[in-house]
């Protein structure tokens, strides 16, 4: 073999290499998870693993508890679940939720609807209802505001038992190395629409970030 022909065999050699090297790093593989597999943990912000928990607790408790004193039956006497009407999920958190806030809400339209005493009047009624009022979500802490889009929704024929709120807020503990350990709090507030009354439930997931392995072995030991 020449020397021109091993030369030009070395670079055709390096050229490949190359170009499968580039073509792995660009390269994006998925799969789709089983029932059993865990849910990835978001290293910058929070994600399945911080909602879901988040989610199926608060909502758990506060319905459980509110069951106990509600009277499933309607004015002629026959079964009836209580109307819940969900607002929106208000973001106050130091994060950008993204499209978890969509999932948020069907994630807890879901477990609402799900069980024995509540249901969730549809969304696209209360949103109408809004407008026709003139109302903000917040406005509905007042009664003349309640009795104003009560009105309408009767109107609708979509009568309104609760209201119901749901806030995500946050708090951060830095440390000097920039590691850093951030608190996930989900609070809801179910109103009665008749008395005003509120019931709040809330459930917190704390989570760390670290900028390497070594951070959470420094900041946590072994757990």
């Amino acid at each position: 073999m020449d020397r021109r022909r091993f030369i030009q065999q070395i670079s055709l050699s390096v050229v490949t290499v190359a170009v499968t090297a580039t073509g792995c790093k660009n390269t994006q593989v998925a799969h789709v998870l089983n029932e059993s597999d865990r849910d990835m943990v978001g290293s910058h912000t929070a994600g399945a693993e911080t909602w879901e928990p988040l989610i199926q607790s608060s909502v758990g408790q506060l319905l459980a508890r509110e069951q106990n004193s509600v009277t499933l039956t309607s004015h002629s006497g026959e079964p009836c679940k209580k109307r819940i009407c969900f607002l929106h999920v208000d973001n106050r958190s130091s994060e950008e939720i993204g499209d978890f806030g969509d999932q948020i809400y069907q994630k807890i339209d879901t477990i609402v609807n799900a069980s024995d005493a509540f249901e969730l009047v549809n969304i696209r009624a209360v949103k109408a209802g809004l407008q026709q009022a003139g109302l903000r979500p917040d406005d509905l802490y007042t009664p003349n505001s309640r009795r104003k889009f009560a009105a309408i929704m009767e109107q609708e024929r979509e009568p309104i038992d609760y209201v119901l709120y749901a806030t995500i807020t946050s708090g951060t503990t830095r440390s000097n190395n920039k590691d850093y350990q951030r608190d996930y709090l989900l609070t809801l507030e179910l109103v009665n629409f008749e008395t005003g009354k509120t019931e709040k439930e809330s459930a917190e997931i704390r989570k760390g970030y670290h900028k390497s392995r070594l951070g959470k072995l420094r900041n946590y030991g072994k757990s």
